[in-house]
C-alpha cells in the first residue's frame, strides 16, 4: 500500500476526507429506527458524519465499499439491494457502508455527492470513485472483483468475521515498516510540521528518484503547506479582483484541490495558462503536474485536464 500521509492522503480522489477526522461537535447519529434495516452484520452497516473515522481505519485492513444513497431515491432502491447481495457473498472480503446523505451532509459534502445513487472505494483511507447510478448486477460484479484486485496490490488483504454481527474483526496483514524517511515525514506531518516533511521526503528522492511514495507525499504535503494558513474569501476575491494574477489563482487552484473541488481547480488553471504568451505560462504548467500527482495518473479528471493542456501546448 502506497505510505500516503494521513492528513494528505485524503486529497487524493477528490475529497476532503481529513476534515472529517478528529472533528469535534459532530453530529450525533440518527435513532436506530431511521437506519437502514441492512446494517445488521459485520458486513453492512450504516455510518454517520460522526462515526464515520472507524470506517478509514477499517479501509486500511479491509475493502469498503461506500454507498451514498438517501429515501427519497428510487434508482438507490434498486442499487443497494444488489450492492449488498454481491458484498454477502464475497464472504468478509469487503465491507459496505451506507451513507444517507439527507442525514449526513458533512460527508454528503465530502464526498461531492452531487447525484446519487453514488458508489466509493476507500483503500487505506483514499477514496476512488467506482460508479454513479443503478448499474446490471454483473457489471457490480466485474466492479468488485477489480477493485479486490487493486486492493490486493496496494497488500490490503483483510478479512471481517460474517459471523460477528456488528463487530469488526479484521484480520490484519502484517505492516512492513516505513522507510525511516518516510517515517521521518510522517511524524513531521503529524506534528503539523510540514517543512521537515518537505525535506525528509526531498532527501528520499534524492537516495532514490523512482521512490514514487516519496513523490506523492511530497506533492501532497506541499499542498498542505501552501494552503495552510489561507483565508478561503480572501483568496477567492483576490482571484476574483484580479483574474490575470497567477500567483491568485495558483492559491486558489490550490484550495479547490484540498477541497475537492479538483475539476474547479484543473479548469481555472488550464484558462489561465490558455490565456498566458507562451513565456509566462510556466508556473502555470509546474502547478497543474503538481497536482496531477496529488491526485494520481489514473484519476479521470486528471485524464481529461493532461489532455487539454497537451492540447494547448501543441
Amino acid at each position: 500500500m502506497s505510505n500516503v500521509p494521513p492528513d494528505a492522503g485524503a486529497l487524493r480522489g477528490a475529497v476532503d476526507l481529513s476534515a472529517l477526522k478528529n472533528r469535534q461537535n459532530a453530529p450525533a447519529a440518527p435513532p436506530a429506527g431511521e437506519q437502514s434495516a441492512s446494517a445488521s452484520s459485520a458486513l453492512v452497516r450504516d455510518v454517520t458524519d460522526a462515526t464515520f473515522n472507524e470506517i478509514l481505519e477499517l479501509s486500511r485492513t479491509v475493502p469498503v465499499v461506500v454507498d451514498l444513497w438517501a429515501e427519497w431515491c428510487e434508482p438507490c432502491k434498486q442499487l443497494s439491494p444488489v450492492i449488498e447481495k454481491v458484498v454477502r457473498e464475497l464472504a468478509g472480503r469487503v465491507v459496505l457502508v451506507k451513507v444517507d446523505i439527507d442525514q449526513n451532509p458533512q460527508l454528503k459534502q465530502a464526498f461531492g455527492a452531487q447525484s446519487i445513487p453514488m458508489v466509493v472505494a476507500l483503500l487505506g483511507g483514499q477514496p476512488a470513485p467506482l460508479f454513479n447510478g443503478a448499474i446490471p448486477e454483473q457489471q457490480v460484479r466485474q466492479v468488485f472483483d477489480q477493485l479486490l484486485q487493486v486492493a490486493a496490490q496496494n497488500g490490503i488483504t483483510g478479512t471481517v468475521d460474517a459471523s460477528a454481527e456488528g463487530e469488526e474483526q479484521a484480520e490484519e496483514p502484517e505492516e512492513k515498516p516505513l522507510p525511516p524517511l518516510h517515517a521521518e515525514a510522517f511524524a513531521a506531518i503529524e506534528a503539523g510540521d510540514y517543512a521537515r516533511a518537505v525535506t525528509a521526503y526531498e532527501q528520499a528522492l534524492t537516495e532514490n528518484p523512482r521512490d514514487e511514495d516519496a513523490q506523492a507525499g511530497l506533492g501532497q504535503v506541499k499542498l498542505l503547506a501552501r494552503v495552510q494558513n489561507v483565508d478561503l474569501q480572501q483568496a477567492r476575491q483576490a482571484a476574483a479582483d484580479a483574474p490575470m494574477d497567477v500567483d491568485a489563482q495558483l492559491t486558489v487552484a490550490d484550495l479547490d484541490v484540498a477541497g475537492g473541488h479538483v475539476e474547479d481547480a484543473f479548469d481555472r488553471l488550464l484558462e489561465v495558462f490558455a490565456s498566458l504568451d507562451t513565456d509566462s505560462r510556466a508556473p502555470v504548467q509546474q502547478r497543474l503536474v503538481e497536482l496531477f500527482g496529488v491526485m494520481g495518473a489514473a484519476d479521470p479528471r486528471v485524464v481529461k485536464a493532461r489532455t487539454r493542456l497537451t492540447s494547448l501546448l501543441f
